[in-house]
């Protein structure tokens, strides 16, 4: 003990900072079930050892405290309950302050920490002081101790911290917390026969933790028939005994009752078990800024909520009128495509909610989006939220700070115009917007200062439509924008085709500037993580080829039921389990039909629509698979042709272009590898290049051949590009043949955007604008019905080429391409002007030259530049 002793006064007199004294101090001690003490320097435990002492409170040593009883204790929603080894046990002890009484922690360079971001409580007991058990990492115990030493813990509901203990949970007291915990959730999540509790949350709710709030333990409810509230007023904690605490049942948060009962608790389905609750990085600004590297705890790269505040970002949009919803759905789904999902939650704020509810806790961003006049009322709330470091975005809001005043100018409204955007290292953005009709202009009031981020219309007047505005001491911060950043091009708002084209073509300069005004404002917009890969199924489009085809793999796999190629290794299973391991250079292939479902892909949609003699007849598809170029190559070689081998996939993670480069595919891309098989010694044997265009073609003749959609804006561009008009690209084509004896084996990988509008443009994207522009009622087409009318037409094609040559595919080329009489300039900007002509015999691209010789382009790497005009030639 002695020792102990001496170790502890050397490390308080010459060592590091006060956290790094505290956590290395708890993770020595730890083991020999000290009890570590955070109190007032006034009321010390008895036989305690003051290790650390500041500013009146101090930071203690002593014998061993042990909890064996928890009769008197009323437990959270913990289930299952398991103290793991790295895990401390603690007891909180805190008062109750209500109205002007109630204290703030200290100001203080250092952040606030929230005690109820740093561990999971367990347990309460009602009464003076108000106890609360709970658990924390040593990491976050030592956190907790500090910002209580340093009175800038912060308890919510007007709980002021006097006393932190670390306990022993006696084993017998482990059993009942166990015990109890194991029949508590029935009892606290059977849900009121006319609710519904779901996982996900109703779009208007709101996520807060109430497991501080002593009134929301001491409080019951019962309801009348229906589910109606009655029985009078709740009870308070006065009005029962300790060891008498009933629990509330759980309501959404949308529930009546649980409005009226401001301070109770509203805890969210999502938020319900302790697997759920989100991490929060440690916060090493107390003083471990010397610790080793080893003792720092391993933090998660992926932790996004840098404040401590629960992950929600509130949408308030006005009235709830159709207009409102409409302006909900549009900000929610430009928001969801910036950030991870999983890691905020996007609520709608309603008015009447954000008057009074106490949402300004549990909000991390407040996003604005009406130009509905905001009631004075609830302007003090927002300032109020953004002066306590609070973070908004207000999107063609009438809202605004001081230092500015919305000023409209009608001309501009629902207009398109150039938005020249300056991101916070000073690189500017130019882009076309959709402008709100207002401008920000000098009014009454001091701004704190400007901030990094601001836009101004590119004119004469330079008009300011977007400011980033510090406000208040603690770290509040605003971006007001009066451009429609969250309205998509095909929004009803954009009122011509000129308009769609201009907004489309920025559209990916509208999320580059979201998403830097959104990790301003602290979110991450960090790329999502991979989807899981999933298993491939075994299917055939005909009934005929089944039976050959099982023969034929019988045959061919090895003992295991595994065929091998130089790239992955396949092993054809009946059934797929969790347990069986999916990687990258190992796929299981489930061979049982019966067993196949997909929401994202209708093999019965495909099978009506594949109308070929050998194309596409045997599938592998997949959910989610690292390329579909690869999934074919141990099986291309040694089937036999007439069974038409393609795969299909709904997303890849490493989805494969020209060259080097990689092709994004997301959710909405028809995404397919099809087998070729061309005779060397045929017409188009002996012009390969061509297969590439063949098949831009197939796409876009699939498209335009339906009846009603001849006129869809779908084209092709050389050498292997699907595009809208001659503005943006919506699809590509990737060829790899081998040559084997006689016979090209010719894997076409092909990708286009059917369903996802963004980031650039999707086909159904070109329908919706159709029909708003002729009065058309055209559906939506879907990505496996395409996928099977573009092998059907490339089959088609094939035959023409192989009976006519080139001059049997050529017109209808030239019909769709978009390179007509186009002027380019060879080599580099600087370079020689030449027309395009047409392709020559072999497929490679024939250009004129002013002195009139005829250059062919051979498409080499990305050897052309549509957005600068630029190809780069190779003579013959």
């Amino acid at each position: 003990m002695l020792i102990t002793l001496c170790y502890l006064y050397l490390w308080a007199r010459w060592g590091r900072g006060p956290a790094a004294l505290v956590r290395a101090t708890v993770q020595r001690l730890r083991a020999s079930r000290c009890s570590f003490t955070f109190c007032s320097a006034a009321a010390p435990p008895r036989g305690a050892r003051v290790c650390l002492s500041r500013g009146g409170r101090v930071f203690c040593v002593g014998e061993s405290q042990s909890i064996d009883d928890l009769n008197k204790w009323a437990l959270f929603l913990v289930s299952p309950f398991i103290l793991e080894a790295e895990h401390i046990a603690f007891v909180t002890e805190s008062i109750w302050v209500q109205g002007e009484n109630l204290q703030r922690p200290a100001s203080s360079s250092e952040t606030i920490v929230k005690w109820s971001d740093c561990c999971l409580p367990l347990a309460c007991r009602p009464g003076d002081p108000y106890q609360l058990i709970a658990r924390a990492s040593v990491d976050d115990f030592s956190k907790l101790g500090v910002a209580f030493l340093e009175d800038r813990l912060q308890m919510a509901n007007g709980l002021i911290p006097q006393k932190i203990v670390s306990v022993y949970l006696r084993d017998s007291a482990l059993k009942e917390l166990k015990g109890q915990a194991s029949d508590l959730p029935a009892q606290l999540l059977q849900p009121d026969p006319e609710s519904s509790v779901e996982r996900n949350p109703e779009p208007d709710t709101m996520e807060s933790n109430g497991w501080e709030d002593p009134r929301s333990l001491g409080s019951t409810s019962t309801r009348g028939p229906g589910g109606a509230p009655g029985g009078g007023e709740p009870a308070v904690d006065g009005d029962r005994g300790a060891g008498s605490v009933e629990h509330c049942p759980l309501h959404l948060s949308s529930c009546h009752e649980c409005l009226e009962l401001e301070n109770s608790t509203i805890e969210s389905v999502r938020f319900a078990s302790a697997e759920n609750i989100p991490d929060l990085p440690y916060d090493y600004s107390g003083g471990l800024e010397g610790l080793d590297d080893d003792l720092r705890p391993e933090r998660d790269e992926r932790r996004v909520n840098v404040t401590g505040k629960a992950p929600n970002i509130l949408l308030y949009v006005g009235s709830d009128s159709r207009d409102g919803l409409d302006r909900l759905q549009q900000v929610r789904s430009a928001l969801a495509d910036c950030v991870d999902t999983d890691c905020y939650t996007l609520y709608h704020l309603p008015l009447e909610s954000a008057l009074r509810d106490p949402w300004a806790d549990n909000c991390l961003l407040l996003v604005i989006a009406t130009a509905e006049p905001v009631p004075e009322d609830l302007c003090r709330r927002f300032t109020a939220y953004l002066s306590q470091g609070g973070k908004l975005l207000a999107l063609a809001a009438s809202f605004t700070l001081p230092g500015f005043r919305v000023t409209s100018k009608a001309p501009l409204r629902d207009t398109v115009q150039t938005l020249v955007f300056c991101k916070a290292d000073g690189s500017p953005v130019r882009l076309s917007v959709l402008s709100s009709g207002c401008v920000y202009e000098e009014g009454p009031g001091e701004p704190l200062g400007p901030g990094k981020l601001r836009g101004h219309l590119d004119s004469e007047d330079g008009d300011r439509l977007l400011v980033q505005v510090p406000f208040g001491t603690h770290g509040g911060e605003a971006v007001l924008c009066q451009v429609h950043l969250e309205l998509p091009p095909s929004s009803p708002a954009v009122q011509t085709q000129e308009d769609f084209n201009l907004l489309k073509s920025s559209n990916f300069k509208r999320y580059e500037v979201l998403m830097e005004i959104l990790t301003t404002l602290g979110l991450s917009c960090d790329a999502k993580p991979a989807p899981a890969l999933t298993p491939l199924y075994l299917l055939s489009a005909t009934e005929e080829i089944r039976d050959p085809l099982m023969q034929w793999l019988g045959k061919h796999v090895d003992p295991e039921g595994v065929i091998t190629s130089s790239k992955l290794s396949l092993k054809f299973i009946s059934s797929y389990t969790s347990e069986i391991e999916i990687t990258p250079s190992a796929i299981p292939v489930v061979t049982d039909m019966e067993s196949f479902s997909s929401e994202n892909f209708n093999f019965e949609i495909y099978q009506q629509n594949l109308q070929t003699r050998k194309l596409g007849k045997v599938i592998l598809f997949a959910e989610v698979t690292p390329t579909t170029m690869s999934l074919l190559d141990g099986l291309m070689f040694e089937m036999p042709q007439e069974m038409g081998l393609i795969a299909i996939a709904v997303r890849q993670t490493q989805g494969k272009g020209r060259g080097k480069n990689a092709w994004l595919s997301p959710l909405g891309c028809a995404l397919s590898t099809l087998l070729v098989c061309i005779p060397l010694r045929s017409p188009l044997g002996q012009r390969i290049p061509f297969v590439q265009h063949l098949m831009s073609l197939a796409v876009v003749e699939a498209v335009r051949t339906i009846p009603g959609y001849q006129d869809i804006n779908l084209r092709v561009k050389w050498p292997n590009d699907i595009y809208y008009s001659d503005l943006m690209k919506l699809g590509g084509v990737l060829v790899n043949s081998t040559l084997m004896r006689e016979t090209f084996y010719i894997l076409i990988g092909c990708g286009f955007n059917v369903t996802n509008s963004n980031p650039t443009v999707c086909i159904n994207d070109l329908i919706t604008e159709y029909n708003k522009e002729h009065g058309a009622e055209l559906q939506p087409l879907r990505a496996d019905y395409l996928i099977a009318r573009t092998a059907t037409v490339l089959e088609k094609l094939i035959d023409t080429f192989q009976d006519q040559g080139p001059n049997g595919i050529l017109p209808l080329y030239y019909k769709y391409w978009v390179h007509s009489a186009q002027q380019v300039r060879l080599g580099s900007a600087e370079g020689p002007k030449v027309w395009i002509v047409g392709l020559d015999d072999s497929g490679f691209l024939l250009v004129h030259q002013e002195n009139g010789d005829v250059v062919t382009v051979h498409p080499d790497g990305n050897s052309f530049d549509m957005l600068r005009n630029l190809i780069v030639p190779k003579q013959r």
